[in-house]
């Protein structure tokens, strides 16, 4: 009795489907993604509802209760950007901290497996927020001058220029960014917001105290203290001298720790 092997059907290698090339993620669509993962969540609304809540309560209180004298454009102005030089930074923590409070971090790095240009992206996001804050900050600050002046009976003071607008922008972008680093560094968001709130008030109350009671580091003082010299690019009082004091703070506390922060990224463990 013979046995009868059927031959095997060879597969051409050409009939095999052909497996389509995965496009990289542009930065475009990632900072997308990054400004909905920011405001999506509920704390994400809260916060960023609170900039527009802060910004009127601040205008009420002003007209409530400043001399009529000191109704103007930048009082206004300067007094909503005081409750934005926390909010923004804290956004920018949560941005952040995000991939690892949340335990997501496996999960994004998985479908974009570059974590520089993650981070770029937050980044990006982070900053792009400082513009409808900064246009928040100017109108209702207009409105308000408007307004105080209106029930004081004189005329409002338009003493702000678009070179101010310029100066506001800048500031918040340096103390959103310095929360940005924190975030990135700790990568905690309680231990990263604590570390922003030591950095943007108890620590400038100690320098200014300090600066107050020893003449030596009165004149020391703009070379060491980062918010000293961001608190008067916000008033736009920052001349001559003031950037490279500027340049020094920030390159000692933003740009230094940005650095840090973005190896230690790059290099860690995601789990």
């Amino acid at each position: 009795m013979s046995t009868h092997t059927a031959p095997m059907a060879v597969t051409s290698r050409s009939a095999l489907p052909s497996r389509t090339a995965l496009l990289p993620v542009p930065v475009v669509r990632l900072v997308g993604v990054e400004l909905r993962k920011s405001f999506d969540t509920r704390s994400g609304m809260w916060l960023l509802a609170s900039l527009g809540l802060a910004a009127v309560l601040t205008t009420g209180a002003i007209i409530a209760w400043s001399p009529a004298e000191q109704l103007t454009y930048s009082q206004f102005t300067l007094a909503i950007g005081v409750p934005m030089t926390i909010i923004l930074p804290i956004i920018a923590v949560l941005s952040v901290t995000s991939e690892w409070s949340q335990r997501s971090g496996l999960a994004t790095f998985t479908l974009v497996p570059h974590r520089g240009k993650v981070l770029t992206a937050k980044a990006v996001a982070a900053v792009l927020v400082t513009v409808p804050a900064t246009v928040a900050a100017f109108s209702v600050g207009a409105l308000g001058t408007l307004a105080g002046a209106t029930l004081a009976g004189i005329d409002p003071v338009w003493d702000q220029g678009w070179a101010d607008v310029g100066y506001f922008a800048l500031g918040q972008t340096l103390l959103l960014l310095t929360g940005f680093a924190l975030g990135a560094l700790i990568r905690n968001s309680s231990g990263a917001i604590v570390a922003y709130m030591l950095y943007g008030f108890v620590a400038p109350g100690l320098l200014a105290f300090l600066a107050l009671n020893q003449e030596w580091f009165a004149d020391a003082r703009p070379w060491v203290d980062a918010k000293y010299n961001q608190d008067a690019i916000l008033r736009g009082a920052l001349t001559g001298d003031g950037w490279s004091h500027l340049a020094v703070t920030s390159l000692v506390w933003l740009v230094v720790p940005m650095v840090v922060a973005v190896v230690n990224v790059l290099r860690s463990e995601v789990k």
